[in-house]
C-alpha cells in the first residue's frame, strides 16, 4: 500500500472540524490557511476521495470527509496514547480568556480544578477587554472566555454573580458635587453598573479618571481621584478601602463564552468549577481559598 495517512494532516483535518473552518484551524495550529488546505488535499490524494466541498462562502465535509473524520479522531487518540505511554508530552492546550475583573480570585482556582479534571490538557490564559475576547473566540484564538455581564448569545452560559464593592483611598471624602468615578474605558460592564447604581439613587456622578487596565484603575483610586466599583471577592486591593456610605450595587452576572466547535467536556468542567466557586463565595460566612 503506497498511500499513507500522515498524523500532521489528520490533526489539521480534525482542527478544521473542531474549530469551525480552515482559517480558525490555521490560527489554532499556528499555521497558514494555505498549509491547512494543503493538508486536506494530501488526505484527498491518499484516500482518492473528495473530502471537502464548497458550500457558498464556506466549506463543508462530504460524506467521505465525515467518515475520515471519525477515523482521524481514533487514529490521533491512539497516537497520543502511545506517546503518553512512553512519557512523551502530548498535552492539548486550552486557551482561556478573561477580563481583569476578579481574575486574581477566579483563574488560580479554575487552573487547579481543570488540572485535576483534565490532566491531559495544558491551560493558558489571555487577559483582555470583553470586546477583544469575543473577537478572539470568533477567530478561534480562544477556547473559552470569562466575561462579566448577562448575555442571550448561544455561546454564553451564566455561571453565577460577582459581588461588587465601592473602593477609594483611605483619605477620600465624598464631595458636595457629583461623585467622581474611576473606571475602565467604555464599554465596560462595571463602568455601566457604577453609573446606573448612583443614578438610580439620585446621586449625580461623573467619570473623573479612566484607565484601560485594572492596575490603572487601582492607582487612580489610591491617588484619591475618585471611587471605583470593583469585583474583589471581599479582598480590598492594596491602598484602597471599602465605601459603605455609597449605595450597594446589584451583583454582576458572570458568563462563560465558548468558541464554536468546542467539545462539551472542556466547557462543562470550566462551567461546573466556576459555579461551585461563585456559589461558595456567596454563601453566608464562606471563605474562598
Amino acid at each position: 500500500m503506497d498511500q499513507i495517512l500522515d498524523i500532521v494532516p489528520l490533526r489539521s483535518f480534525v482542527a478544521v472540524a473542531d474549530r469551525g473552518g480552515f482559517q480558525r484551524a490555521a490560527t489554532y495550529l499556528h499555521l497558514s490557511q494555505a498549509a491547512v488546505s494543503q493538508h486536506a488535499r494530501r488526505l484527498e490524494a491518499a484516500t482518492g476521495r473528495q473530502l471537502v466541498e464548497r458550500d457558498g462562502r464556506r466549506s463543508r465535509f462530504t460524506a467521505d470527509g465525515e467518515q475520515l473524520l471519525s477515523y482521524a479522531r481514533r487514529i490521533l487518540a491512539l497516537h497520543d496514547e502511545a506517546l503518553r505511554s512512553f512519557g512523551v508530552d502530548s498535552e492539548e492546550a486550552i486557551v482561556i480568556g478573561s477580563t481583569e475583573h476578579a481574575a486574581a480570585q477566579l483563574l488560580p482556582y479554575l487552573t487547579a480544578t481543570l488540572g485535576k479534571s483534565l490532566p491531559d490538557h495544558r491551560v493558558r490564559y489571555r487577559l483582555d477587554r470583553g470586546t477583544a475576547l469575543r473577537e478572539a473566540l470568533a477567530t478561534g484564538r480562544l477556547d473559552l472566555a470569562l466575561i462579566p455581564g448577562a448575555s442571550d448569545d448561544p455561546r454564553a452560559t451564566p455561571v453565577g454573580e460577582l459581588e461588587l464593592t465601592w473602593y477609594s483611598s483611605p483619605g477620600w471624602s465624598r464631595p458636595s458635587g457629583p461623585v467622581p468615578l474611576v473606571a475602565f474605558d467604555s464599554p465596560c460592564a462595571l463602568r455601566t453598573a457604577a453609573l446606573e447604581t448612583l443614578a438610580g439613587h439620585g446621586i449625580p456622578a461623573e467619570v473623573g479618571a479612566e484607565a484601560n487596565q485594572l492596575a490603572g484603575v487601582h492607582a487612580a483610586a489610591a491617588a484619591g481621584l475618585g471611587v471605583a466599583l470593583l469585583a474583589t471577592f471581599g479582598q480590598a486591593p492594596e491602598g484602597l478601602v471599602p465605601r459603605p456610605d455609597l449605595p450597594p450595587p446589584e451583583p454582576l452576572a458572570l458568563t462563560v463564552w465558548r468558541r464554536q466547535g468546542l467539545g462539551p467536556v472542556v466547557s462543562g468542567h470550566a462551567i461546573k468549577a466556576l459555579r461551585q466557586l461563585l456559589s461558595a463565595n456567596q454563601a453566608p460566612g464562606a471563605v474562598v481559598a
